[in-house]
């Protein structure tokens, strides 16, 4: 009686975290094809040059941009990526990797793990998205450069609004605060003084 228990809670266990790995992570099979790329406003390829750890809800990956198939950037290209989510991967300073995405701003893009974008592997045998996408990463990279080219990047040009969108700190916010008050003050003064009624 005892060992039919534990066998069949045993069971139970395994069938519910192997329903729960199998189905963790379902992306929809996609062909390399004009018509795939076309869903993408950016593609290239890159290496990233650092990762800022998740804050919230996303991380930020800082890709050197090494050639652009599709879009418009810099050298220097920042991707957004959901953490916590179930077909999230891991982003790790030095990979190269071939980014498919759609812009969040300008200068960013927004990663959409179940998009095309693939990891380069130097082992072969550990490349799963050759499996998946019936085409290695090499393949991948004649295709986008035989069908879409390699496009101009941008020159680099600071982002004014960058700049003007940071919140002043504390200090900087009580001195603007005296400095408006000591202008209405002296304004109060210069008109009482010259506009008497």
């Amino acid at each position: 009686m005892t060992t039919n228990f534990f066998k069949i809670v045993f069971f139970s266990l395994f069938l519910l975290f192997k329903t729960e790995f199998a189905t963790a992570c379902q992306c929809p099979l996609t062909e390399l094809s004009r018509a795939e790329c076309d869903k993408y406003e950016i593609i290239f390829k890159g290496k990233i040059q650092s990762v800022a750890p998740c804050d919230g809800k996303f991380g930020v990956a800082v890709f050197e941009v090494e050639e652009l198939y599709k879009g418009n950037t810099s050298k220097q290209f920042k991707v957004l990526f959901e953490c916590g989510v179930e077909c999230a991967q891991q982003f790790t300073e030095g990979e190269e990797w071939i980014i498919y995405s759609k812009y969040k701003q300008i200068d960013k893009a927004m990663m959409d793990w179940c998009s095309r974008s693939r990891k380069f592997f130097k082992n072969d045998k550990e490349d799963f998205y050759t499996v998946t996408y019936g085409n290695d990463y090499y393949d991948e990279l004649k295709f986008l450069r035989q069908k879409l080219g390699l496009h101009r990047l941008r020159t680099e040009t600071p982002n004014a609004a960058e700049e003007r969108n940071l919140i002043p700190t504390k200090t900087q916010t009580i001195l603007m605060l005296f400095v408006s008050l000591a202008a209405i003050f002296l304004f109060y003064w210069l008109f009482k003084k010259y506009f008497k009624f």
